[in-house]
């Protein structure tokens, strides 16, 4: 049994697969993001082609990542963790982090809080 059609979503409601939604932002070559802003809390959906990696970052901001698709390297705390599908972590503010891909293409959930300010217009980089 299928769910019923929805002719028009409330703009509370999304979808992980309608790449029309959400702000657009490129991170670096091979990885870009859509996120989705609330006043507490920020939700991120990044997009990672196989042999990407991201800068090393930090920010003040405490983020937790789960990975739906893929696999990836998460790369913290001096540490490099193989992911899988399931896998999530949590990232303290102020704590250097990255990400890379291999042969496989990984899609993760970031959720961010507070919110970054700089991810709440589209753009390219990791921020400040």
């Amino acid at each position: 049994m299928s769910a019923p059609a929805r002719p028009q979503s409330p703009t509370w409601v999304h979808n992980l697969y309608d790449q029309s939604q959400g702000i657009q932002r490129t991170l670096s070559e091979g990885i870009t993001t859509r996120i989705f802003p609330g006043d507490q809390a920020m939700l991120s959906l990044v997009r990672i082609e196989p042999h990407s990696q991201g800068q090393v970052h930090s920010h003040p901001q405490e983020q937790w990542g789960l990975l739906l698709e893929g696999e990836c390297i998460r790369i913290q705390g001096g540490e490099e963790i193989a992911m899988k599908p399931g896998d999530f972590w949590r990232t303290p503010g102020g704590v250097p982090h990255g990400i890379r891909t291999a042969d496989s293409a990984a899609l993760v959930l970031d959720i961010f809080a507070p919110p970054r300010e700089e991810y709440r217009k589209s753009g390219t980089g990791f921020g400040t």
